[in-house]
């Protein structure tokens, strides 16, 4: 972290196959090109499903981001999350059978809590910003 007068000013953060944007600049989050990694074997439900992160944001007890996941599906125990749906679409199914399951697409804003058992099946590339 660099210093302006006093005010500290954080240097531009790095995220996989991505260059984030420092302090008073701005990126279309369409140019940010993440660098997917395969799910590991016993998440894949279905299909051949990648994952891609950018942090973007990590300072205190929250960690800010640009998170995004290829077609296919996949199972995961959810942290305390907070998100906005950017681009594609999906389904998330809860395992706990009092939860219905979630249509989300652009636009969709979801809370997640920790713990939570999930299963996400992904039929367009979906890419949300998150708090956690």
């Amino acid at each position: 972290m660099t210093a302006v007068g006093t005010v500290p000013v954080p240097e531009p953060v790095e995220g996989p196959g991505a260059r984030l944007p420092a302090v008073g600049r701005a990126v279309t989050e369409a140019d940010l090109v993440l660098a997917h990694e395969p799910l590991p074997a016993a998440e894949v439900v279905a299909g051949a499903p990648a994952t891609a992160i950018a942090v973007l944001d990590d300072t205190g007890d929250r960690e800010i981001g640009i998170w995004e996941m290829t077609p296919g599906a996949a199972t995961d125990t959810e942290a305390d999350e907070l998100f906005v749906v950017l681009s594609g679409r999906a389904t998330i199914a809860f395992e706990d059978p009092s939860l219905a399951d979630l249509e989300i697409g652009p636009g969709s804003v979801v809370r997640l809590a920790e713990g939570m058992r999930t299963t996400w099946t992904v039929t367009e590339t979906l890419r949300k910003v998150y708090i956690a």
